[in-house]
């Protein structure tokens, strides 16, 4: 079965499951491989998040105007493209880690005494925990994985947002 033959709703609410899934894997092997996440998995946990948001949006109001899906299929894909940087920031310091191990406070204590500015900032810089890779499938770690989701995701959102509505199709 063809998912671009799919309506928006669909193609949309397949995204947020899609984004769901992800999400759960990733609390699955915190709490049942014992793999702690860095500042930097958080945000991208974060990222997906937002991005299901926005595919639940999307698959909810099934806008038929072409305007609005355009409107959704950019939306989502700034949206990936948040968490396409997040996760390319990730797998870059994994490739080039930090010379000092360490990944500083906790991100809780973070938000207790510093701007979120600079939470931020300090959180995106890395450390050497975020360079440490403890998972890996085909290869790839698992920030290079989120990179690549977020990709197939973003694209996949412009391609359902931009493509022009069969008829009869919702």
């Amino acid at each position: 079965m063809n998912p671009f033959s799919w309506t928006f709703r669909s193609q949309c609410l397949a995204g947020f499951a899609i984004c769901a899934a992800l999400i759960g894997f990733a609390i699955f092997s915190q709490f049942a491989w014992g793999l702690e996440p860095c500042p930097l998995c958080i945000f991208q946990r974060i990222a997906f998040a937002a991005l299901a948001l926005v595919f639940l949006l999307a698959g909810l109001h099934a806008p038929r105007g072409a305007g609005a899906r355009a409107f959704y299929g950019v939306f989502g894909f700034l949206a990936a493209a948040v968490g396409m940087a997040i996760a390319g920031r990730h797998v870059w310091i994994q490739l080039n880690p930090p010379e000092i191990p360490g990944c500083g406070p906790p991100l809780s204590f973070m938000r207790e005494t510093m701007s979120t500015s600079n939470v931020i900032r300090k959180v995106l810089t890395g450390s050497g925990d975020c360079g440490t890779i403890d998972w890996t499938f085909l290869g790839l770690s698992m920030p290079a994985w989120s990179l690549v989701w977020f990709v197939i995701l973003g694209l996949f959102f412009l391609v359902i947002g931009f493509r022009a509505r069969r008829r009869g199709q919702r």
